[in-house]
């Protein structure tokens, strides 16, 4: 796809050789350059998901902060296999529904941020983040006939694309329960179009999802 106006994260390329797996066990025993990598390399997923729930840039980039911010407050949790990435999407979920109070409780805190975190950069392209933020907006408003947890599956396995597995851990519930879930959603919305975050200007379908 195409890549319009992204968060660019740089300083940590070298980290790519490692895995996520590597790189949180490093985290948990306090590495806060082995967490920069992490956040370097699914800071703009992370990013791009909260503007995704919220249709707003400007606090996505504050969730996006509280997200990592909690998980690193997190760090000591062991994680299964190749699953840094969903249990990322989790805290999002969260943050993202309680961010009102998430904002309160982590704005002083977030000066406490490793000083290794690297500082994300922005395309100045005013114009284009105020179109996608319309869109995205038209699109939220639709998903609002659905539940807040409905809501939560849909955007999580068809906008973001997560496997049913995925979706299931990162927000802590059996996978029957997503797919039941992610069904109703189907069915009260009549699979409506998506929309795209800083990676793509144009209207995906529902099926064709996201890149996150």
């Amino acid at each position: 796809m195409t890549v319009g106006n992204l968060v660019r994260l740089s300083g940590h390329e070298s980290a790519d050789v490692e895995s996520d797996d590597v790189l949180w066990e490093r985290s948990r025993g306090g590495d806060a350059g082995a967490f920069a990598a992490l956040f370097a390399r699914h800071g703009k997923t992370i990013y791009n998901y909260c503007f995704r729930r919220i249709g707003d840039w400007s606090a996505a980039e504050d969730l996006m902060s509280i997200v990592f911010l909690e998980a690193w407050r997190r760090r000591a949790k062991r994680l299964p296999p190749d699953k840094v990435l969903p249990w990322l999407y989790g805290i999002a979920t969260n943050v993202v529904r309680n961010r009102r109070r998430s904002e309160r409780r982590y704005r002083a805190a977030l000066a406490r941020v490793p000083a290794a975190m690297p500082e994300p950069a922005f395309d100045d392209d005013a114009a284009a983040r105020i179109d996608d933020e319309h869109r995205v907006r038209e699109a939220l408003e639709a998903l609002a006939a659905l539940r807040p947890r409905e809501q939560d599956v849909f955007v999580l396995c068809v906008w973001t694309g997560l496997s049913y597995e995925e979706a299931a851990f990162a927000l802590d519930v059996p996978v029957g329960t997503v797919r039941s879930r992610l069904s109703r959603a189907r069915r009260a919305l009549g699979e409506p179009d998506a929309v795209s975050g800083h990676e793509h200007r144009e209207r995906p379908t529902v099926q064709e999802g996201f890149e996150g």
